[in-house]
Parts: C-alpha cells; structure tokens; sequence
C-alpha cells in the first residue's frame, strides 16, 4: 500500500506471487467496485501529533475517475511523480525518477533482497544509477537524462555509420570520384567541339539538374531507410529480448527444485515482469522518432517519382532534337557520371555527417563527465561521512566493518561495499543490508538530506536472532521505522511483538477481509 502510494502500479496487491499474469479477482474486484482510497501520512515527527505532515491518496479507478492527491491537491500521473520528487525531497530535477529513489526504502522483490545497492531493476543502465548515487549523497547534477538520451544517439550514430561504410569504404569513395571527375573532364570537352543550339544546352543543363535532385533525393531515401530500419531493428531486439515463459512447465521444474532452491520460482516471475515492462520502456524510447521518420520517407518517395516522370519527358524532348548519334552518347554518358558522382558525394558527405556527430555527442558526453569529475572531492567527502554511520552499525551487528566505496568507470560512477571477510552468508547480506539502509537515514539526517525515515524490508527470517535483536535496539536509537513483515514463530525471545506490531494478520484476519 505504501508503495502504491509512492506511485506504484499497486498489481502487486492483488496478483499472484507466483504468476504475474493471475489476478486475484476477489482483491481486485474488492478494491474496484468499494472504491478503496488508499491513503498514506507522512509525518515530520512521529511523537507530534501537531508536527507537519505530508498526506498522500490514491485509488484504483481509471481514467477521471483515478485519484493522484498530495495534501488536497489532485493532480495528473505524471505530475503525481514530479510533485512527490518535489514534496518528499524537495527537488524538480528530471532523474533520478521517485520510483528509483524510493527503490531502497521498500525492499519487496527480489534484486531489492539481494542487493544492497543495486537495488533497480537488471536492466538499468550505469548513467541510471550514476544519478541515483549522485543524489543519494545530496550531490545534484540534472544531467543523467541527457547523459542517457546522448548514449542512445551514440550508439545510434554508431550503427548508421557502420552501415554506411559497409556500402563503400572511404578510400573507395575518394578514388571512385578522382576517376569520375576525369571522365566528367574528358566527356565535357568532347561535348564542347560539337555546336549546340541553345535551347539544346539549355535543355542538356536542365536534365542534368533533375539527375542530380534524383540523386539526391535518392540518397536521401537511403539515409533515412536505414535510420529506419535501424530503429525497427533495435525495436525488434528489445521485444525478443522479452521473457517468455511457459509458467506451467517453470512451476513443475521449480516445485522439483523447492527443496534447494525456496521461492525461486516467485523471484523468476518477478524479474521477468519487471524486466519486460522496462523493455517496453527502452521500446517507446527508441522508437520515438519513427513516425516522424515514416511520413518524411513516404513524401520523399514521392517527390522522388514526381523527378523521375519529370526526367523522362525532358530526355525524351531532348532526344527529338535531331542532334547526332555521337553527342547523344556523350551526354548519356556524361549525365550518367554526373549520377555517379551524386551518388559518391553524397555517401562521402553523409560519413563526414555521422562522423561529425558522434564527434559532438561524445564532446557534449565527455563534457558532463568533466562536469561529474569535478564532484569527485564532494562524493568522496560524502561516502567517507556516511561510512562512520554504516561501518558502526555493521560492527555492532557483526563485529566487522563494512565499507562503501566509488568505482569509476568510462561510462559513469559506482557503488560497492567491500567484503572484508569475503562472501556474505545469505543471513549477513540481509543484516547487511538493514544496516545500509539505516546508516543512510542516519547519514542524511546529520547532513540535512531529504529522506524517508523508514525502511520496509521482506524476508527477515534468515538474520539470526542476535542480530534482530540488535537492530530492533538500534532502530530505537534512530530516527527511523524499520518496518518488517515476519511470522510470530520467528520472532526471537527477548523481543516485545506487542510492543512493535501495528497490523496483526491471520488465515481467519486477512487484510481486506475478503
């Protein structure tokens, strides 16, 4: 319910945790036909009543009928996202979205589970996370969006010009017009020992005129069939990239694995749904231009045959001018150069073209990494401040010290931890992680860094009591809710449940009550 509120897509509340695809219809209908608002209070301090508080609401209707409110205020989906960014951490800029930064403060799923830091979806790119971190450190750039958009315009430049060399080699290109420009030379000066009516040249230069935009348009054609076809292609490996499964048969061989590998089917499905959903993204991303690109190419095919009808009638009038059989070749021949040379001029300048942009688009690339490098003092500065939190609480926990650290690479900034004792058990990793968590509300709050203060993390069984007991201590120490769904069964002795529990649930007691 929290996350729906923080502008999730709320299916998790009502699908099957196994198979995505499967509704449960009573919840859904429920949710639907009462028309449930959901809402969630945000308060500044939770021991003042008085103190100030951030009320969100949300429902489950469609269309007009769908409620997006912040503190009374309705508001639009994608106004909904920018004026939570803007009311939770107070920024406007474009990326990091809400739904990345809240990732770390509802652990649900599973890379969120096993995953300290990389805590998005598998196929977030590195310009992604690079503004996360940035922000996570109170460090804004607002550059990760174009950094993203110029990466796709590279890689996109890239392919063009690979394309365009594969039809002609620039060296083959060059020589291919020095021996074409001789034959013009050559073919021009036979053309000049004839006598030629006026109206005949004229006629002679205006047919070469028309070859020449037949080129061109041409070529132009070319240029944009393959911009085309590059889009359809990056399109189609997207859409093949998505997962499909047959869940009956991945049930039956994982219910065989149960035994070795717990819940591993639950994870598989939701990886897979995430990561289709993402792909679509990535899809409508890439594809943006296309219509566009379509309607400018369909125009062009049509001038294109609107210059060849106009090349046939001016060829056969000049045809009909009774001029010798002998300058009629050469002008065949030379308008024919003429083509040719159109024809290598224009894949030479469009190289020169892809060249210059990729030129461009890694200057303005390299420009915003200068503009990040610049920073390294102040990430620096900020990760050794938030290693005096995180480093206590692992040692208070494990009696070891863990350790965040930068890792910079050509595409962008990264976050790692240092394993001191090497690969962390499946129970540590869970401390681990709570530890991260609220080091970084601690971390924020000496810095004067927007934040949530509360944690929500699932599959807690596996921290040994010991350690459970320590951060329920330490959670009372800080600034945060460390929210937690857990059996009564596993809850170790020494901890108060009715002193921490705010839902209790049962078979007989469900959440909705249906």
């Amino acid at each position: 319910m929290v996350d729906f509120c923080l502008n999730g897509n709320g299916q998790n509340i009502y699908t099957d945790p196994e198979f995505k695809e499967k509704h449960n219809t009573t919840i859904e209908n429920f949710l639907v036909d009462n028309r449930v608002t959901i809402t969630l209070k945000l308060k500044t301090d939770l021991d003042d009543e008085n103190s100030e508080e951030l009320v969100i609401k949300r429902n489950f209707l469609k269309y007009s009928e769908k409620v997006f409110e912040i503190n009374g205020e309705s508001y639009k989906n994608k106004q909904y996202d920018t004026e939570l960014k803007k009311a939770i951490f107070n920024t406007e800029i474009e990326k990091p979205s809400i739904r990345q930064i809240v990732a770390r403060n509802i652990r649900d799923e599973k890379n969120k589970l096993v995953n300290t830091i990389q805590v998005l979806h598998p196929t977030t790119t590195l310009e992604e996370y690079e503004a996360l971190f940035f922000f996570w450190f109170g460090i804004e750039t607002d550059v990760a969006g174009r950094k993203q958009k110029l990466q796709e315009q590279k890689k996109s430049e890239e392919k063009f010009l690979a394309r365009l060399k594969k039809q002609h080699a620039e060296s083959e290109i060059q020589q291919a017009l020095i021996i074409i420009n001789r034959d013009i030379d050559e073919l021009t000066k036979l053309k000049g020992e004839f006598v030629i009516d006026d109206n005949y040249e004229r006629d002679l230069n205006f047919l070469s005129s028309i070859k020449f935009n037949i080129t061109q348009s041409s070529t132009e054609i070319s240029k944009l069939t393959i911009r085309r076809d590059i889009i359809r292609e990056s399109k189609r490996e997207l859409e093949e990239g998505y997962a499909r499964i047959d869940n009956d048969i991945l049930k039956e061989i994982y219910t065989t694995a149960e035994a070795f590998l717990p819940e591993m089917h639950k994870r598989f499905e939701d990886l897979v749904t995430f990561h289709n959903r993402m792909q679509q993204e990535k899809v409508n991303f890439i594809t943006e231009e296309l219509p566009a690109l379509e309607a400018f190419l369909t125009y062009s095919k049509k001038e294109l045959s609107e210059l060849i009808k106009h090349e046939r009638e001016v060829s056969e009038k000049i045809r009909k001018a009774n001029a010798t059989q002998e300058l009629e070749n050469i002008v065949e021949n030379l308008n024919k150069k003429y083509e040719q040379k159109g024809v290598y001029e224009t894949q030479q300048k469009q190289i020169l073209e892809a060249r210059g942009n990729l030129t461009r688009i890694k200057s303005e690339i390299d420009g915003i990494n200068s503009g990040l490098t610049s920073k390294d003092d102040d990430l620096e500065k900020q990760v050794a401040e938030f290693n005096k939190y995180f480093s206590e609480i692992t040692q208070a926990l494990y009696d070891e010290k863990f350790i965040l650290y930068t890792s910079k690479t050509e595409r962008a900034y990264q976050l790692k931890i240092a394993s001191i004792e090497g690969h962390l058990g499946t129970g540590k990793k869970k401390g681990q992680i709570a530890a991260f968590d609220l080091a970084y509300i601690e971390y924020c709050d000496a810095n004067d860094i927007p934040c949530l203060h509360f944690v929500m993390q699932d599959q807690i069984e596996n921290i040994h009591d010991n350690q459970l007991k320590i951060l329920a201590e330490l959670t009372e120490e800080i600034n945060a809710q460390y929210i937690t769904p857990v059996l009564r069964d596993k809850i170790p002795d020494g901890i108060d449940i009715d002193q921490f529990a705010v839902v209790v649930l049962s078979q007989t007691d469900k959440l909705f009550k249906v």
